[in-house]
């Protein structure tokens, strides 16, 4: 292998493991986010019964259970917005991977030497050439999406 050789095989690698870790942060992160999402479902469901039941309370004490119920409301919105977000970084790490796994199928035919390939291998070629564009409009629409969402939040 020439040095070149060896350094994109390194680098093409690195940047797998990078998506790789990248995802199981994410995972681990929606599962932070669920269990976060019973516990407040579990404390939403105690303050609507105490709001229910307790109809002789005080109303600075119905007040106060009111204001954490649309605490606990406004944190669960928050938290699905950043489940929203990490759904869309899978999508694109997916994109990203499928990517590059069609580059580097798209390398194998663009070294070799265009005497030596066949109808069969140009159609390949192409066939690769439109699924790249594929990936990549898709993750450009990704990117469209992401950028509307934190525009509508500002």
């Amino acid at each position: 292998y020439p040095t070149w050789k060896r350094t994109l095989t390194r680098r093409a690698r690195e940047a797998q493991m990078k998506r790789f870790c990248k995802a199981q942060a994410i995972q681990r992160r929606l599962e932070e986010i669920e269990v976060t999402f019973r516990e407040l479902e579990q404390q939403g469901i105690k303050l609507e019964k105490l709001l229910r039941d307790e109809e002789g309370n005080l109303a600075n004490q119905k007040t106060q259970w009111m204001n954490q119920l649309l605490y606990l409301v406004q944190k669960k919105n928050s938290l699905m917005s950043e489940e929203s977000d990490l759904m869309i970084a899978v999508q694109e790490l997916k994109l990203e991977e499928q990517q590059w796994q069609l580059d580097q199928k798209l390398r194998c035919y663009m070294n070799k030497e265009e005497s030596l390939k066949t109808p069969e291998d140009r159609e390949a070629e192409q066939e690769i050439l439109v699924q790249l564009l594929e990936v990549v409009n898709k993750r450009n629409v990704l990117i469209h999406i992401q950028e509307e969402k934190r525009l509508s939040e500002l």
